[in-house]
Order: structure tokens, then C-alpha cells, then sequence
């Protein structure tokens, strides 16, 4: 039996606000973020749109594209859940 805290559709769209807002709070486009983070640009529009899902390994690439730890984007996630 699957138990879900959240449901998924909101941790989505909340994961997908919280990088838009930490993006543009450092003044970085999405394509400045996608080189920094190794990632390509479309797909920093979808997870911003809630279209995409990050891997473990997406989320401290965008951390590391943000300059900020992937803690904080984690703890942004849960204040506001």
C-alpha cells in the first residue's frame, strides 16, 4: 500500500515555482541556468512548468546551477507544503 504525504501534483508545481524564483532572485535566464547546472535549457522551462520531475542528481545540478545547497530548495519545498 502506497501512503503519499503530499500529492504529487502539488510537490510539482511547488518544486517547479521554488527554481523559477530562486532562478530569477540570482537574475539568471533559463538558458544562464541550464549551462551553469549542465542541463539543457528545455528542460529547465518544463520543470519550471511542472512538466518534468528532477532525479536526485537533477536537483544538486540545479543547486549547483543556483548556487545555493540543495537543502535549501528542499527546505523552500517543505515551508511552503
Amino acid at each position: 500500500m502506497k501512503i503519499s504525504l503530499f500529492p504529487e501534483t502539488e510537490l510539482v508545481s511547488r518544486f517547479a515555482k521554488i527554481v523559477k524564483d530562486l532562478r530569477l532572485a540570482k537574475g539568471l535566464s533559463q538558458e544562464e541556468l541550464a549551462f551553469r547546472a549542465d542541463v539543457d535549457r528545455t528542460y529547465i522551462s518544463r520543470l519550471e512548468r511542472g512538466l518534468k520531475q528532477p532525479s536526485i542528481m537533477t536537483l544538486f545540478k540545479l543547486a549547483k546551477g543556483l548556487d545555493v545547497p540543495a537543502s535549501q530548495i528542499i527546505e523552500k519545498i517543505e515551508s511552503v507544503l
